[in-house]
């Protein structure tokens, strides 16, 4: 492997790892919110959230690059203020990742949530269980497999991205560069025994992160209220 393509390994690794913390962090609410909530007009919330799943990747890309150029409304307000574009940054990849990937961690939560129903949260509440100890004592043990599903789906799918990264990140060594990207330059120049180490590395890593989620879940069936 090359320095190159060690650069593109820790750019992908960064980019999967700063995804997932960032949607867990934020998408832990909103699918707790989707489980919960009975407005009528969460289903057009769902919709949105699950869109990445059926938009094509180069559409996302295209309007997330327009929206963080300098022309933009995110980009042209940074720059407003002094600050750079996002468009072709890391920060930009980051940004772009999140919403590419919000769908594979809000919706293993959202019906992991939706599982744990009422009855043993009203039971804590008659304890004098608070909203936060009802959900930190109650709630994350039961979701357990949910939070491993989405977190492993999340990191898997951020690995792979390809459409959406080079539309906004482009191909800049050492900085948007990821492997998916890597891949298609070895096989654009005709060096396919590169493009197998990568493609290959990437095919047992996905084949053993789904492999551990499934071993686990097999394992430690889930838990009901």
């Amino acid at each position: 492997m090359s320095d190159s393509d060690l650069q593109a390994l820790v750019t992908t690794l960064t980019l999967s790892g700063v995804t997932t913390l960032v949607l867990l962090v934020l998408g832990t609410p909103l699918a707790w919110w989707l489980a919960r909530t009975r407005q009528r007009w969460s289903v057009a919330v769902e919709a949105v959230v699950a869109l990445p799943l059926v938009l094509p990747p180069t559409v996302l890309g295209f309007y997330m690059l327009v929206a963080l150029g300098p022309l933009g409304p995110i980009g042209g307000t940074l720059e407003s203020f002094g600050l750079h574009h996002l468009a072709f940054s890391f920060t930009g990849l980051v940004v772009a990742s999140t919403l590419y990937s919000l769908p594979f961690m809000v919706q293993p939560l959202k019906d992991a949530f939706g599982a744990v129903g009422t009855r043993v949260l009203d039971a804590a509440a008659t304890l004098r269980a608070g909203p936060w100890d009802r959900f930190f004592s109650v709630v994350l043990p039961l979701a357990r497999r949910g939070f491993l599903t989405a977190i492993t789906l999340t990191f898997a799918h951020t690995v792979g991205e390809f459409g959406v990264v080079l539309m906004v990140g482009g191909n800049i060594p050492g900085e948007t560069r990821v492997l998916s990207i890597a891949i298609y330059d070895h096989a654009e120049a005709m060096d396919y025994a590169s493009a197998h180490v990568l493609a290959g590395g990437l095919l047992a890593t996905s084949f053993a992160l789904l492999l551990a989620v499934y071993a686990f879940n097999r394992l430690y069936p889930a838990a009901h209220p």
